[in-house]
């Protein structure tokens, strides 16, 4: 479903992604894992479309990704994207804010995208605040109305950038079981995450992602039990065990 083929993807002359590829089928979930800076944000950028890159091939299901061509609002339109910081319009109650893409991307009419939203958002927990405004809900609350805006759209894969590491610790798990349900159902999903936990969990692969190279790719047993790698070792001790 998604195809990733030695993308490269250069800053000025810092390069973020040095020949990146990735293959994703239907229904599979990919968690990547790296340090900091290592290019994974700028990796689901690129696929999603809100990132042009430099060299190499994107496609979902077939269609090539890329930023200057017509279709690109379709190919996005079926790759939902969940982020840090939710996103979420302020102004906008939690029923508003997942009824938006709907409305005004799929024409969809209104009566109906109320009821899809009403129905999303009791699928993750939150059918007691249709009404409520953002501010008004906890970071995790705020992160399931992005989830459910996300699920709207009706696609065919989600791409999770680091979606809980804007939350309270306390907070983390109601977000990782919305997730694992998604998980189970089906959804195909790449999830960059510092949850190892949930990655050993859900993932049929684990990649590790540094200086914008993929060190090492397996099952989530493998990557994360018996590395090969020494950088991905010395990652994985400073997250399981940090000093």
């Amino acid at each position: 479903m998604i195809s990733v083929r030695a993308i490269c993807k250069s800053f000025g002359e810092h390069r973020v992604l040095d020949r990146v590829s990735l293959e994703v089928a239907k229904g599979e979930v990919v968690c990547i894992i790296g340090p900091s800076g290592s290019g994974k944000s700028t990796l689901l950028r690129c696929i999603n479309g809100l990132e042009s890159y430099d060299a190499g091939e994107v496609a979902i299901d077939g269609e090539p990704v890329r930023r200057d061509l017509a279709s690109i609002h379709e190919v996005r339109s079926e790759v939902g994207m969940v982020f840090q910081r939710f996103n979420l319009f302020p102004h906008r109650t939690a029923l508003e804010n997942v009824m938006e893409g709907p409305v005004y991307v799929k024409r969809a009419p209104r009566t109906e995208a109320r009821g899809r939203a009403a129905a999303l958002l009791a699928k993750v927990g939150l059918a007691h605040k249709l009404d409520a405004y953002p501010a008004k809900l906890s970071g995790g609350q705020q992160q399931r109305v992005a989830i459910a805006r996300a699920l709207a759209m009706q696609p065919k894969a989600i791409l999770f950038d680091e979606p809980t590491s804007a939350l309270d610790p306390e907070l983390v798990g109601e977000v990782l079981r919305v997730m694992l349900a998604l998980a189970r159902e089906g959804m195909t999903m790449i999830v960059v995450t510092h949850e190892m936990s949930f990655a050993a969990e859900v993932a049929h692969r684990v990649l590790f992602l540094d200086e914008g190279q993929v060190v090492e790719e397996g099952t989530a047993r493998h990557i994360l039990a018996n590395p090969r790698h020494e950088r991905t070792r010395d990652f994985l001790q400073r997250v399981l065990r940090p000093v």
